[in-house]
């Protein structure tokens, strides 16, 4: 049964791609493949990104509500960048090297969410909502850092910063995709490795010691994979808050399995059909009349809210 739905999903994804490759197009095939054989690219390697963090976050805090980008990792990246700005001014910042960039904010944003995921799980914080009310204080901290700074800097700057406040699947460096693809793809492959352990991290922290898993260091290394997954795809496209809410919330409602090796490439496919066939209806069909970040983050914010609804009534 799951490798029956794994095998339509897959369908799909391919439809998906051959769709945004194919729909529109006109002249030089060996330019149109290329052009958009690159931007095929970063939108499959941020789908990954997001499906893979959200969905293991979610198994190591045992809890399907939760996400990264939840707990305040999105509002550290735009505090980065307007930190950037403040100090190095607009043309400073617009003459940092690509690659120096990227590296530097992969650094910094992975150093930053081990440091906040794993004090607050290696402290046994597993209440919802006491895990929800410290990331809520720390994305009302790092915003109020970021209204601070963006207040001292020069309105004509405000403009730099305003265009990395907001994800867009359209804006992803091209120069950096080897270098992320190469990182997402090493993540992908030891989640694939330890689909088993997390079977059993599923289970929760007590279940799991008992089995004979050394918990805390299956923890922290979990840990590592989200916080560089979700880095290189925030460093890629910018910051995307309920993305990767959206995709699990399908994975488990579609996939109803508990075996990591279903969700993971489930979670993937879907992934995929969602952002290549958004952005192919929204560039291909709409040219472009609305934004998909915008429109995935509503129905996110809409799913997250429905989960929370339920686990209060529950």
């Amino acid at each position: 049964m799951h490798a029956r739905k794994l095998l339509v999903l897959g369908v799909l994804a391919g439809l998906a791609i051959l769709a945004y490759m194919t729909i529109g197009a006109r002249g030089n095939w060996g330019f149109i493949l290329s052009f958009r054989g690159t931007k095929l690219a970063a939108l499959l390697l941020v789908a990954t990104a997001l499906a893979l963090s959200t969905l293991l976050f979610q198994t190591l805090t045992s809890n399907r509500i939760l996400t990264p980008s939840i707990m305040g990792f999105d509002a550290l990246y735009v505090l980065l960048q307007t930190g950037l700005v403040f100090l190095l001014g607009g043309l400073g910042y617009a003459a940092i090297p690509a690659d120096a960039k990227f590296a530097f904010e992969v650094a910094l944003l992975t150093g930053a969410a081990l440091a906040l995921f794993g004090s607050l799980l290696g402290s046994g914080l597993n209440d919802l909502f006491r895990m929800l009310l410290v990331g809520v204080i720390f994305g009302v901290f790092f915003r109020s850092l970021t209204a601070l700074l963006q207040r001292l800097i020069d309105p004509n700057e405000f403009a730099v910063v305003q265009g990395a406040m907001f994800a867009s699947f359209n804006k992803a460096n091209t120069q950096l995709l080897l270098v992320s693809g190469a990182l997402i793809l090493l993540c992908s492959l030891l989640a694939w490795r330890k689909r088993h352990v997390l079977d059993v991290m599923a289970l929760g922290r007590e279940q799991a010691i008992s089995l004979g898993l050394d918990h805390r260091r299956e923890l922290f290394t979990g840990l590592v994979l989200v916080s560089v997954l979700v880095a290189t795809s925030t460093a890629l496209v910018g910051p995307v808050a309920f993305f990767g809410l959206l995709i699990s919330a399908l994975t488990y409602e579609i996939i109803r399995s508990q075996h990591h090796g279903d969700l993971l490439i489930g979670s993937v496919l879907i992934s995929v059909i969602v952002l290549v066939g958004g952005q192919t209806l929204f560039e291909r069909v709409l040219g472009m009349g609305g934004s998909l970040s915008l429109v995935v983050e509503f129905l996110g914010g809409l799913v997250f809210l429905m989960l929370i609804l339920r686990k209060v009534r529950a």
